[in-house]
């Protein structure tokens, strides 16, 4: 069965007058602004995979503690909402369930110049907090092309990547402290500024990743970084994937750390993105092994000179093949624009899109042999590969004619089997929601998960926050 027709657990289903009961209820904590059903919320999620029949847009942390209350005495599964940006069906809403989005809760409260931080309520956009860090001329250490509609909330949920993780980390490596309301509306303050804090359990840890099963993050205190005053970034034609190992060691050496991005297109990728009815012309030719996107920041505006001089020695070594180096900001954005147009293989028509990691020394032969299999079973297939390199995630995208769900299953198979020997990860940095959760142990061994469920337990007895992800609670015995 699809994904998105898949039955998701809720906690326990409700006659009319209960949940009507129950809409009274919200509609008291938080007002008629607060409060979205029938007509209206059914033209607001037209088209959408969600079928629930209230919303929910509490304007504070104490307004999230008393729906989190009264949905937990009912008995009503929650549904948390981010941006909406994730691609694991992970906020999928069924008929018996509430959805709480934290839209209403968008303050930014501080950016701290001298601590370096900002505290945000968890319904900031990702870009406004960005913006709010550049005007104190600061920087928000993860980025992502979500960044106009990811929320920070859903990014602490899921602990979102993005293209900077090579030299800042994903999420959880940037947020100091968090508040999260928990499946009974218990308030946790875990906001403590620090860096350095080892008093014992590193709580905000728990609720990093977990993607709204444990807690609803509702406020948040970011680490910031100094902005950087200049950035050196290069395509870069490679004869093959062989030297994309010696490529990243060799140029992170000699940019001294200021590495920030190492971007691998296969040529199938690259090929759709530089050719109509992509716009613009190939910055480089069709005919490498391998292309990457590099890019080095800095806090000294002029070093793209030297920048070009470790490219120059480094096609003298053979690694590179080709290369053009961006000469300024215009310049810079259209190479990105390459590596981020994924809706170019559109064109060929619905697409599956997978997100694994495995080690570097493993990804050029995985990749081929998966290309083989799926046209060796699809002769009329197209599958693209591309993603952070420098971090081992790479995003692969498949178009199948006439997909049928016993085909998605086989390729689903094809891409997540031969993981489990290269203890490679199913899911790099799009988290596991209802669409990897059969997959969950390629990546996890039954002691894991079965300390995952215990978790689970322990914070949402009841199984009311977001019911179904990542694993069944009802379901005995471990994963596929």
């Amino acid at each position: 069965m699809p994904v998105a027709q898949e039955s998701i657990e809720s906690g326990v289903v409700m006659d009319c007058s209960a949940m009507q009961s129950l809409i009274a209820s919200l509609l008291r904590i938080v007002g008629p602004k607060g409060l979205v059903h029938g007509a209206d919320l059914s033209m607001r999620l037209s088209g959408k995979p969600q079928r629930a029949e209230v919303l929910v847009r509490p304007a504070d942390t104490g307004e999230v503690s008393a729906v989190l209350a009264a949905c937990h005495a009912a008995g009503v599964a929650v549904v948390p909402h981010g941006g909406l940006t994730g691609l694991v069906h992970g906020a999928d809403s069924g008929p018996d369930e509430v959805i709480l989005t934290l839209e209403r809760m968008r303050r930014i409260e501080t950016v701290d110049t001298s601590q370096r931080t900002l505290v945000a309520e968890a319904g900031v956009v990702l870009e406004v907090a960005q913006a709010a860090a550049a005007a104190a001329c600061l920087s928000v250490p993860v980025d992502l092309g979500a960044r106009g509609s990811a929320t920070l909330g859903g990014m602490v949920a899921t602990n979102a990547g993005g293209n900077s993780v090579l030299r800042h980390g994903m999420m959880r490596d940037n947020v100091l402290g968090l508040e999260v309301v928990l499946a009974d509306g218990t308030v946790i303050d875990s906001m403590n500024p620090l860096v350095k804090n080892n008093t014992g359990y590193d709580i905000k840890q728990l609720f990093i990743g977990s993607e709204g099963t444990l807690g609803v993050v509702t406020r948040v205190v970011l680490r910031l970084l100094e902005a950087p005053c200049g950035y050196g970034t290069a395509l870069l034609g490679l004869p093959d994937f062989a030297c994309t190992g010696p490529l990243l060691r060799r140029l992170d050496q000699a940019l001294d750390g200021r590495l920030s991005s190492f971007e691998v297109m296969w040529p199938e990728f690259y090929r759709a993105v530089s050719t109509p009815p992509a716009a613009g012309r190939p910055p480089l030719s069709h005919d490498h092994g391998l292309y990457a996107l590099v890019e080095a920041s800095s806090r000294v505006p002029e070093h793209d000179e030297g920048f070009a001089s470790i490219l120059s020695e480094l096609m003298e070594q053979g690694l590179i093949a080709d290369a053009t180096l961006a000469n300024n900001e215009r310049e810079r954005q259209a190479l990105w624009a390459l590596r981020d147009d994924v809706a170019q293989l559109r064109h060929a028509g619905p697409l599956v899109a997978y997100d694994i990691s495995l080690p570097l020394a493993d990804t050029g032969d995985y990749v081929e042999r998966l290309r083989g299999a799926i046209l060796a079973r699809w002769p009329a297939a197209h599958c693209w590969a591309f993603g952070h390199l420098g971090d081992g995630n790479v995003h692969v995208a498949v178009h199948v004619p006439d997909l049928s769900s016993d085909d998605r299953q086989v390729l689903d198979s094809l891409v997540y089997s031969p993981l489990q020997a290269l203890r490679g990860s199913v899911s790099a940095e799009h988290g596991i929601g209802l669409e990897k959760k059969s997959w969950l142990g390629i990546s996890r061994n039954p002691t894991e998960i079965a300390l995952m469920r215990a978790l689970k337990h322990a914070l949402d007895p009841t199984g009311v926050l977001n019911p179904g992800r990542i694993f069944d609670l009802q379901r005995s015995g471990g994963q596929r």
